[in-house]
């Protein structure tokens, strides 16, 4: 049977949905611990796998405070759903100009709500600031963005993230890597998806050797095992922190193809990496061999592990 991967609200470059497969692989069916996630994104990752208890964070802290906002019920699929469609026929009426409208509110006032509205509406499903931390994608230029099937669409999503959150302890927090990774203890999984080094630039805070590095150091120190998405090598070059660090710990790979950028030239095929301190003797992932064979869960909730 096709794997069943739920589909976040939030859009974002490098979103880990269609390896959740590959990664969930890998955890063990008795696992009773924390899930921690230091750059927890879209929590594509979490939101699948579902454990009992978790850790989510972020330096964004509109992705933190977007998540918040659903767990605390400040946002609804009934509030979400009432905002889109408003929101989404004036922009129908009035196209980029209330797009940058929203994108100058949010920027100021930090609504979960714009910032969903912005994650939505703008280029190419990208999250990425500024310098000054304001919000800087372009306009997707699809007025109708908005219609009645894809506002349904999102509704869904936020109802299906409202569920798990309802039955499961999470804990969102906006704080760096060091402090999160500082929180795990024995028996604890920290899945690590760092924006990847000498690739692309982060969406929020900047990322370079200092930090690689950094990230190494942690987890090498910590008393959990840990998960960590990486890139190994594509058609022109080769992550070379894999052999000078990473190499020490257990590597699987797998070519993977990301819809990043703003042409289709600048879109190419990589090596996916997983580097884990987890035994990867017992690993019996099986590669779809279709796209087809993995199926994207839109409407209705699925839970990993209980």
């Amino acid at each position: 049977m096709a794997k069943k991967v739920l589909v976040p609200p939030m859009k974002s470059q490098g979103i880990k949905t269609k390896l959740v497969p590959w990664i969930e692989s890998l955890v063990p069916e008795d696992f009773s611990g924390r899930w921690i996630e230091p750059f927890m994104g879209t929590g594509v990752v979490a939101f699948n796998i579902a454990p009992r208890k978790a850790l989510m964070c972020d330096t964004n802290p509109h992705i933190i405070n977007f998540y918040s906002a659903i767990q605390s019920g400040e946002i609804t699929p009934d509030i979400a759903r009432k905002f889109l469609e408003k929101e989404g026929a004036i922009l129908l009426e009035k196209g980029d100009e209330h797009y940058y409208h929203i994108r100058d509110r949010f920027n100021e006032e930090h609504a979960p709500l714009d910032f969903l509205f912005v994650n939505r509406a703008g280029f190419n499903g990208m999250i990425r600031f500024n310098r000054k931390g304001g919000f800087n994608i372009p306009f997707c230029k699809k007025p109708n963005r908005f219609a009645k099937a894809y506002v349904t669409k999102i509704v869904n999503q936020i109802s299906t993230i409202s569920q798990i959150l309802g039955t499961k302890d999470f804990d969102f927090k906006c704080q760096s890597f060091e402090e999160t990774i500082n929180e795990a203890k024995a028996g604890d999984i920290i899945y690590c998806d760092p924006p990847y080094i000498d690739r692309h630039v982060d969406y929020f805070n900047s990322w370079d050797e200092e930090h690689e590095i950094g990230l190494f150091d942690s987890l090498s120190e910590s008393a959990c095992d840990f998960i960590l998405s990486t890139w190994h090598h594509n058609d022109f070059r080769k992550n070379e922190y894999i052999e000078s660090h990473w190499s020490k710990f257990n590597i699987l790979t797998r070519e993977h193809f990301y819809h990043v950028g703003g042409s289709e030239k600048n879109r190419n095929p990589i090596v996916e990496a997983i580097v884990t301190t987890i035994d990867t003797k017992e690993y019996k992932y099986k590669e779809p061999e279709t796209q087809e064979q993995l199926t994207l869960l839109e409407p209705t909730l699925h839970y990993g592990r209980a």
